[in-house]
């Protein structure tokens, strides 16, 4: 059955084939024995590859030990767990955080907790797909609304949200594939004026936004996590991306943290994040709050601006506003993708193709990092053109 399903997919040009490099993450990576300029990575602040978090992460396993051995709950947490969540709340400015194991975990473990039958759950569109999961997970009637639509989540509100006791907002901040910036003002607003809870995904957002605090500081929502009318604001944030280590926290105000604690079954039944991973996230947590890590994010946008600001300029790409480090490059049909993206590999270029069931639309997604140099930039602007890639 599988391999009658594999080949259908092969047929279609949609396998999926896993690359991996030798050697550290950073804007250039070693794939299949070849060094490509690599504009492909999350690591916005090229803190995955620093010998800081090494050297911190090889401190806590020798301290800690490799593995957590148990839950939070039991015995899996460390002095650093704590440590990290304390230095998470006080560097996004809420009233808690709960460390899980990745955004995903975070998403689907705290959605459910936070929503239940008794929810209606207003979700954007393009969501992610842990949210997508979350939201099914939480067996709550979830309401889709258009995609960055703040007129169309209002309508929704406005006749949808007497039929549940209870309502929560569910958004990406950055959006994944699109790179473009939810409407957070008006939301935030609409969750105060409706009684609903707000769940901000900032997994792109946070390094990246709002000297790297995340989306609720760049809009100016951080206040204290709780909106005027007094519903939950709760922002998920990950060290997976711009922080360079893994893992996420859940950040609210205390009795949210306290109730996910409790109920959140990712959390709860999940095995600790290994010590070692918790000393590279707090090692890279201390830089992204001293002026080291306020002159990353300055570099990382004056990165952004370089490369949007030409592609503009070129008609490539989604690429005339915005201030998020993802760009997509929207192709005709996914044999061009495929074709695009092994055109920019031949050049020395690595930016795979993201095609169906990712996204409805096949393209090329440009992320840009604090590490790429200038000349980085201009080469693959000059190998776009070169291997006519068009929008």
């Amino acid at each position: 059955m599988f391999e009658k399903k594999l080949d259908g997919l092969r047929q279609k040009n949609l396998l999926r084939e896993i690359k991996d490099r030798t050697g550290r993450q950073g804007p250039t990576v070693c794939i299949d024995g070849k060094d490509l300029a690599n504009f492909s990575s999350n690591d916005y602040l090229g803190l995955a590859g620093d010998s800081r978090l090494a050297e911190a992460a090889a401190a806590a396993a020798g301290r800690y030990g490799a593995g957590a051995g148990a839950a939070r709950l039991l015995s899996g947490g460390t002095a650093l767990h704590k440590e990290l969540e304390g230095k998470a709340a006080s560097f996004t400015g809420a009233g808690a955080v709960l460390l899980f194991n990745s955004g995903y975990h975070a998403n689907t473990g705290a959605i459910p907790a936070l929503a239940g039958p008794e929810c209606t759950i207003f979700s954007d569109e393009l969501n992610h797909a842990s949210i997508i999961d979350g939201c099914r997970l939480s067996r709550a009637r979830t309401v889709i609304f258009r995609h960055a639509d703040a007129g169309h989540l209002e309508e929704l509100l406005r006749s949808e949200r007497a039929k549940n006791e209870k309502a929560l907002i569910v958004t990406e901040s950055v959006f994944s594939m699109d790179g473009d910036i939810a409407p957070l003002e008006a939301i935030f607003g609409l969750s105060a004026r409706h009684g609903a809870d707000l769940y901000v995904d900032d997994a792109h957002a946070f390094g990246v936004l709002g000297q790297g605090r995340g989306s609720l500081a760049h809009f100016g929502l951080d206040r204290g996590n709780k909106s005027p009318g007094g519903q939950a604001i709760i922002q998920m944030c990950t060290f997976s991306k711009a922080l360079g280590s893994y893992g996420a926290f859940v950040a609210s105000d205390k009795e949210v943290i306290e109730w996910l604690k409790n109920t959140a079954r990712t959390f709860i039944f999940s095995t600790a994040l290994p010590p070692p991973v918790a000393g590279a996230s707090l090692a890279a947590l201390e830089i992204l709050g001293r002026p080291e890590g306020l002159s990353l994010v300055e570099k990382l946008h004056a990165n952004i601006g370089h490369v949007r600001g030409k592609l503009a300029l070129a008609g490539i790409g989604e690429a005339c506003a915005g201030k998020s480090p993802i760009v997509p490059v929207l192709l005709n049909g996914v044999n061009e993708a495929v074709s695009a993206s092994r055109r920019l590999s031949d050049a020395g270029f690595y930016v795979p193709s993201i095609r169906p069931p990712t996204v409805k639309t096949p393209r090329l997604r440009l992320q840009v990092t604090a590490a790429h140099s200038a000349g980085d930039i201009d080469s693959l602007l000059a190998a776009l053109s070169s291997c006519k890639i068009n929008a």
